[in-house]
């Protein structure tokens, strides 16, 4: 049975059983302690913890996840998968026990023709909690299991909290008896590998509070509501029903393998060594097709960095199986074909895709040349020295600066016979994270610790935003909080995190800024810094009080600054509007991958090979401008998901969208966006959207930014005003700027030329009169010099002046402001006396710079000491 027709079976199943089918979330999660999906519950959490009141009483999805904790077993172990699908169905306070367990043995085991899956009933195991009296008591009502194959275990199996205080409960799994085979007979206590398990169904209900571990906390008691979430591995299904191994064998994962095998010209099965490697491979492309599918863009942190490290991941196990080639869109391509059967928008966006993919590839292999350069420079320095062990931070830095993988490292080190101080670079490794962590917290809270907004969340449940409605609300302070928890009262010029119990402030989403303005009360006048959503349906505000004092439980009149949400609209419109020209310009490939808006000024990043020519830009930024002069209606409604996607909407990735979705249209089809931002009511109201600037942000990524409403009109000004000064100094008409500009231009590169060629008739000259004043130590002639041209070309023309039978090495300093370079050259002579300038440039240089035996150049120095670092050459020469 093929995995969509597995996954199509699930869903009808449930359906037809009263469950709403939900569609799988994108896999960027708004989550704040999650950067992707990792679980099938996700979505459903803040209904599940009672944070949001469920939509539906029971409900069914198949969710896209991705999990890298153990990226490092992928390919060596049959259960780990960096994406996989879970199968899950749910139940909010409605049925429990009894009805999730029947459910799971009738489409287990009910016939294929009937609709189930056809398993064996006599191989299928479960387990329960030891506790969990009642659920063994179904599972031998129900299913008819004899006790020997109803599994008792403990807390770190078959009990489910999140980790935090909330709900919590036991679990029951269903195991399927793969054969003797694969294993010890026993069950799954014994052996995991011949008993899979296929599915988990998790029963909260109790309340857990604070603790550690696995079962290091107290159960408070039983929950009000109890709820059902449950969990089918689809690719363990998959493994199961249709006879392989593993899940690399699956329908959606061996095509890829087989293609890696043949590009590779290598044989499946034929070595274990590169067997693992080619299960990397066909996880990992898929893995990065349904990222790059969601939005996702390879980056140098949070999301971005992940999906970097499973693409390149993807190309480095293709180079070690002995394919140097661009591999990824061939595989990509099989991948497409195997997955878009239940996901079409895969190959919808595939072009998007596989672009993006190639960027990535191409830079990979970029850095795998330079970094494969500097790591053998290191390699030779430690040796050089005596050295064996590689320095943490050199390993950090070829991490850090040129993508390097740290096993790449650790396998190209050893190949030269030198181990890497894995300890110093995990140390390293780990203060970076800590530095990333602490910022994002910050960013997400205005430096409060998301625990302490959990409570209030808790207590007065979520805030009435009204952003959409108003600019001002009449609110009550729910809570004032500083970094380390709650304020009494914040006076002058403090600044605090508060909450309200409604608010007109839109908080910073979807790429647009958050709003400014005041709060004011009886004894108190305060400045909105900054709004943010750092929990589900919390807004929370960064204040500044200006005079008086703010406390728990005042009351304030909250008010937006009508010109800052003015040109806040007019950014986000504006957005929208340059998003739509870009495409009808470039074709539907440019598809915005980020974003930022505030008043007067938006940034829009899409993914493109090369830069925009001026013509090309041009025509963006006038089809831009020709919807604002047709004054285009923008039109905002409300719609279910499949509806807005039946209309052609464009998804913004990194949101999670619920039953109704909010779609911007900006002149109909020709600009139709899901976006719960701020915008006009007619595009004229945008003023005009002037591009001023457009750049690389990383590989097969470009940027545009662009000054719209009044600081498009000022920014238009200041252009004016310049051309009118230069035209007046240059005494030329503004349409004859160009070509009189262009003249200085190329007269100004003919006199650079002039001076060019006469600095080296000068050079030649004197390299004469510095080879025959060179100086002999112990045999070898030196000549050191300074210049103030070109460094490499001296040495070299002196060297070769030098007689060729003699030893000779020669060494220029160039100063160059505050730092200086220095440049080494030795003949063949040299070389054969055992001379090496790439030695000796590090040896003057405190171990910076290198190049061959013959020419090395670096630099570093301070000009200051270029004299005396020359003056020391010879003496380094003579004890060489």
């Amino acid at each position: 049975m093929r995995t969509a027709e597995i996954r199509r079976r699930f869903l009808d199943f449930f359906a037809e059983r009263g469950h709403t089918v939900v569609p799988s979330a994108p896999l960027p999660t708004p989550d704040p302690t999650l950067l992707f999906v990792n679980a099938g519950m996700v979505p459903f959490k803040p209904y599940l913890t009672g944070e949001v009141p469920a939509p539906w009483p029971r409900a069914t999805s198949v969710q896209k996840c991705v999990r890298t904790l153990d990226i490092e077993e992928v390919g060596r172990t049959t259960r780990h998968g960096s994406f996989f699908q879970m199968n899950g169905n749910f139940s909010m306070g409605d049925y429990f026990k009894e009805e999730a367990v029947a459910f799971a043995w009738e489409l287990s085991t009910a016939s294929v023709e009937g609709g189930g899956y056809g398993l064996d009933p006599d191989r299928i195991w479960v387990t329960v909690h030891h506790s969990d009296d009642e659920s063994r008591g179904l599972w031998r009502r129900i299913a008819g299991l004899p006790d020997e194959r109803i599994v008792a275990r403990g807390d770190e199996d078959n009990f489910w909290s999140m980790g935090v205080p909330g709900p919590c409960g036991p679990c029951s799994e269903l195991y399927y008896d793969r054969g003797p085979a694969l294993g010890r007979a026993g069950g799954p206590a014994v052996d995991e590998d011949r008993y899979m398990e296929f599915w988990n169904l998790v029963f909260m209900q109790y309340e857990r509070g604070e603790g550690s571990g696995k079962s290091d906390y107290p159960i408070l008691g039983e929950l009000p509501r109890r709820n059902i979430d449950t969990g089918m591995g689809l690719e363990r299904m998959a493994t199961l029903l249709q006879g392989v191994d593993n899940l690399y064998e699956i329908d959606e994962t061996r095509p890829v393998l087989d293609r890696a095998a043949a590009l590779a010209a290598v044989r499946y099965g034929a070595d274990a060594e590169a067997d693992v490697r080619l299960r990397v491979v066909a996880d990992h492309v898929r893995t990065a097709l349904m990222l790059l599918a969601d939005g996702t863009s390879p980056g140098n942190e949070g999301r971005g960095y992940v999906l970097r490290r499973i693409l390149r991941r993807a190309v480095r196990s293709m180079r070690q199986l002995g394919h140097a080639e661009p591999a990824l869109v061939h595989l990509l391509a099989v991948a497409r074909d195997c997955m878009a059967p239940s996901y079409p928008e895969v190959a919808e966006a595939y072009d998007r895709i596989a672009d993006r993919a190639a960027s990535e590839e191409d830079a990979f292999r970029a850095t795998l040349r330079q970094g494969t350069t500097v790591l053998d420079t290191a390699v030779a320095k430690v040796k050089e020295e005596g050295g064996l062990t590689l320095p943490g931070a050199q390993a950090f830095l070829l991490h850090d600066t040129y993508g390097f993988p740290i096993d790449l490292t650790l396998e190209m080190a050893a190949e030269q016979g030198v181990e890497v101080d894995r300890e110093g670079f995990t140390a390293l490794m780990r203060e970076q994270r800590e530095r990333a962590r602490a910022d994002a917290r910050a960013r997400k809270a205005g430096g409060t610790d998301l625990s302490l907004l959990r409570p209030v969340l808790d207590e007065h449940g979520p805030t009435d935003w009204r952003a959409w409605d108003t600019l001002t609300t009449d609110s009550r302070v729910l809570a004032v909080l500083g970094v380390t928890g709650p304020a009494p009262v914040v006076r002058e010029g403090e600044i605090a995190t508060v909450v309200l119990d409604r608010t007109p402030f839109y908080a910073e989403s979807g790429g647009q800024d958050s709003d400014a303005g005041r709060l004011s009360g009886a004894s108190v006048e305060a400045e909105v810094l900054d709004v943010q959503r750092p929990l589900p349906g919390l807004v929370v505000h960064q204040v500044r009080v200006l005079s008086g004092e703010l406390a728990n439980g005042d009351q304030v009149h909250a008010a937006v600054d009508p010109d800052w949400r003015l040109g806040a609209r007019q950014a986000h419109s504006g957005t929208h509007v340059l998003h739509a020209a870009l495409r009808q310009v470039l074709g539907p490939n440019a598809l915005q991958s980020g974003s930022y808006n505030r008043p007067g000024h938006l940034r829009l990043d899409f993914p493109w090979r090369g830069a925009l020519s001026p013509a090309a830009r041009s025509e963006v930024e006038a089809a831009a401008n020709q919807a604002l002069r047709r004054d285009l209606q923008v039109r905002v409604r409300w719609m279910t998901l499949p509806e807005a996607k039946e209309l052609g909407a464009l998804a913004l990735f990194d949101e999670t969208y619920g039953e109704k979705v909010r779609v911007v249209e900006i002149g109909g089809a020709w600009s139709r966006e899901l976006c719960g931002g701020t915008h006009v009511e007619h595009a004229s109201q945008i003023g005009t959207v002037v591009l001023t600037s457009e750049s690389s942000v990383g590989a097969g990524m470009r940027r545009l930014e662009a000054a719209v409403g009044a600081e498009g009109f000022a920014y238009l000004a200041r252009e004016r005003d310049l051309v009118t000064r230069i035209a007046e100094q240059l005494q030329a008409p503004s349409a004859e700027l160009p070509d009189r500009i262009a003249g200085l231009l190329d007269r100004l590169k003919s006199a650079d030329r002039e001076n060019q060629r006469l600095r080296e008739q000068a050079d030649r000259a004197r390299a004469g009169d510095l080879a025959a004043d060179a100086t002999d130590v112990d045999g070898t002639l030196v000549v050191t010099a300074t210049t103030d041209g070109d460094a490499r070309a001296l040495a070299i023309t002196v060297r070769d002046r030098l007689p060729a039978a003699r030893p000779g090495v020669v060494v220029i300093g160039t100063p160059a402001g505050d730092q200086a370079t220095l440049v080494a050259a030795v003949n063949g002579a040299a070389r054969s006396a055992g001379r090496d300038a790439s030695a000796l440039v590090r040896r003057l240089l405190d171990g910076r710079g290198g190049g061959s035996p013959e020419l090395a150049q670096g630099g570093g120095i301070a000009s200051e000491r270029l004299p005396g670092t020359l003056d020391s050459v010879r003496a380094l020469l003579s004890r060489a």
